[in-house]
């Protein structure tokens, strides 16, 4: 049901820097009743969540992750629009304790726009680790808001912070925030600015001194407020342009420079008020962790490692739960078979039961790859492994951001496109977007683990991980080539934090894992159950042999050149998952034995198997993904040539495959 806002409910945002502990306090805050989306107008994913506290409704909606509010990154403009828009009634601050400094820049920010905060000092255990005394009162006295100790990785606190937010969005008392000090010069130029701003209707957008504030600090969006007003915006934008002029002649910086510095200084003095650290810190165990990690000869050998290990356990598990499943769906098919009319029959044992089950039957596999990603996801692992692989990124042209959405491609293309939006760059979110369908996401795991167990029994775990490695290697080749031909110019760095190691909360990645499989027995429930039913009725009736036979000669030179396996490839456009279920459609067994059977009935050998996961993992998208980079680039041109050069790649990848191997078995 929607939220409805009474005198008996109160919106929070949750807004911090990533890697504080925002995700850990919005699961214990709504637990499972949570909701994912994409927010108005953008297809970032939103999430938000629902509570009942002392009889309170209580909508929760958990911001982008942002280090600022300055509007550079898509997560920014929404972060910060959606406090100037939504006005929550609460922005619940999570400040990551051991690293303050940098954390409470963000809460300076949110301080100057005059909203009500409360801060939640998380990670309160590691700060104590490090023997951190942090004055809690003090701090609270100096900012001039509630702040709450928090452990939020083991539910601590929780309570303590809600009904401070309850608290705090019940006062009546005016919120003060804070009006840091610019100096002289620059406080006569914020008052200039000012008066002009009252004057114009975006003074009804927001404060005046925040508008003047974010003018000189050339803050595009707001600049183009005043650019739609015409006359009155023309004026306010020549007053800031004069005092952009006299600031820089005074300081000999930048103004957007100049205020970033004077912000950190506060923060600086604030910091010697509240905080007493140990004379010379000792090395913590993250410390210790990371002279290894992050080697610069160890590091990406220690993550290759860890993925390969990663999918080892998942199959090595998942393999005695995939037999049960399957043995369950071959009974239930041969019990539906002699069902009348015969065509009813068909459907169930052979569309519904065997198309849609040899799907299902992945769903351990589903379960456990995502359990053991967010895992490292959590642990803070995968900061470490975009920290390591930083420097390959920019020698090939990519932005060291561009790795997390291409880790997000493991999980789902559409997310890992979308997680492109972080990236500043237009030219380094392009190739990034263009590359990310490279990656083996989760539902080529089904194509994956039927060819590798039928053809590779004894090192399916190491052939699937080099499906892996293939597509890994081929975004970063294509990522090369286009920044060097298409998107020429130099990436630009980035620096991002690199938070302590911390025991994965239980209740966090079991929460993640079942939203993704979840969303995978979605898709199974309507886009795979129509597109299996499809493919059953197109084959009940004779239709897909011809189709097949008509497009089979294309992938004649790749070694599978059959109609069956031309079928299934054209409707894996739908989605991969669905290349499994046609086979099973097709050939009326479960995913126990269809293995075998596709060796049996196509003649296929290793080789044609490992060049057929090749081109499954390469070809052109799944039409989900498709959507989401025509959303993404705003164009059919660059969905066209998404579409055009990786059916190409592939193709010639597994050509290559097959002919290259075929001369060296012979």
């Amino acid at each position: 049901m929607p939220f409805i806002k009474t005198k008996n409910s109160i919106t929070l945002a949750l807004a911090g820097n990533p890697n504080a502990g925002k995700t850990s306090l919005f699961n214990n805050l709504t637990g499972s009743k949570q909701h994912v989306g994409n927010w108005p107008g953008v297809t970032v994913e939103k999430k938000e969540g629902s509570l009942k506290h002392k009889g309170i409704d209580i909508k929760v909606f958990d911001l982008p992750g942002v280090y600022s509010l300055t509007a550079y990154s898509m997560d920014e403009i929404i972060a910060r629009d959606f406090i100037i828009s939504s006005k929550p009634d609460v922005v619940i601050n999570i400040v990551d304790a051991s690293n303050l400094e940098r954390n409470l820049y963000l809460t300076m920010q949110l301080l100057e726009m005059k909203v009500k905060v409360v801060v939640a000092l998380n990670m309160m255990d590691i700060a104590r680790s490090r023997d951190y005394h942090i004055d809690v009162d003090e701090l609270s006295r100096l900012l001039g808001v509630p702040v709450v100790p928090l452990v939020a990785a083991h539910n601590q606190g929780t309570e303590d912070i809600l009904n401070a937010a309850i608290a705090a969005a019940r006062s009546d008392i005016k919120v003060e925030g804070i009006d840091l000090n610019y100096g002289q010069e620059a406080e006569e130029e914020i008052t200039k600015l000012e008066k002009a701003i009252v004057t114009t209707p975006v003074s009804h957008l927001f404060i005046s001194r925040w508008l003047a504030l974010k003018l000189l600090e050339d803050d595009e969006r707001i600049i183009k407020q005043f650019i739609k007003i015409g006359i009155a915006g023309e004026e306010v934008l020549r007053i800031k342009d004069k005092s952009l002029a006299h600031l820089s002649r005074v300081h000999g910086k930048e103004a957007g420079i100049f205020i970033t510095d004077a912000r950190y200084g506060f923060i600086g003095g604030l910091m010697k008020d509240i905080l007493e650290k140990p004379p010379t810190e000792k090395k913590t165990l993250s410390d210790r962790i990371d002279d290894v990690v992050l080697n610069n000869w160890l590091g990406i050998p220690i993550f290759a490692a860890i993925l390969f290990g990663l999918f080892q356990l998942t199959f090595s598990l998942s393999s005695p739960i995939i037999d049960w499943i399957n043995s369950g769906f071959s009974r239930l098919s041969q019990s539906t078979a002699d069902i009348s009319p015969e065509w009813l029959g068909s459907l169930l044992s052979d569309g519904i039961i065997g198309g849609l089950g040899t799907v299902v039957a992945f769903v351990p596999v589903i379960f456990l790859l995502y359990l053991c990603l967010s895992i490292l996801e959590y642990s803070g692992y995968f900061s470490r492994a975009a920290f390591v692989m930083d420097r390959l990124m920019h020698r090939i042209g990519l932005h060291g951001r561009s790795f997390v959405p291409l880790v997000l491609g493991f999980g789902c293309s559409v997310p890992a496109i979308m997680a492109a939006r972080t990236i500043d760059n237009p030219r380094d979110r392009l190739v990034t977007i263009l590359v990310t369908p490279l990656m083996s996401c989760g539902a080529r795991m089904p194509v994956y683990i039927l060819l590798a167990g039928a053809f590779f029994s004894a090192y399916q775990g190491l052939v699937i991980f080099s499906m892996y490695v293939l597509g890994i290697t081929l975004a970063i080749l294509l990522a090369w080539f286009f920044r060097k031909v298409i998107f020429k110019g130099e990436s630009s760095h980035f620096v991002m934090e690199l938070p302590p190691y911390r025991l994965p909360p239980v209740a966090g990645i079991f929460t993640y894992t079942w939203q993704q499989v979840r969303a995978f027995l979605s898709r199974a429930g309507t886009i795979i159950f129509l597109a299996v039913v499809a493919f059953w009725f197109l084959n009940y009736i004779g239709a897909i042999e011809p189709i097949g036979r008509f497009i089979s000669p294309i992938f004649a030179p790749a070694g599978f050149g059959q109609w069956q396996a031309s079928s299934a490839l054209v409707f894996g456009i739908l989605g991969k998952e669905i290349v499994v279920g046609a086979f099973g459609t097709m050939f009326g067994v479960s995913e126990g034995t269809l293995g075998a059977t596709i060796a049996a009935q196509l003649g296929w050998t290793p080789l044609v198997a490992f060049a057929f996961m090749a081109m499954s993992l390469i070809y052109t998208p799944c039409v989900a993904t498709l959507a989401t980079v025509k959303r993404e680039t705003g164009s059919l041109k660059w969905t066209g040539f998404v579409i055009f050069y990786t059916f190409a790649l592939a193709w010639i990848t597994a050509v290559a495959i097959y002919q290259i191997g075929s001369l060296l078995i012979s």
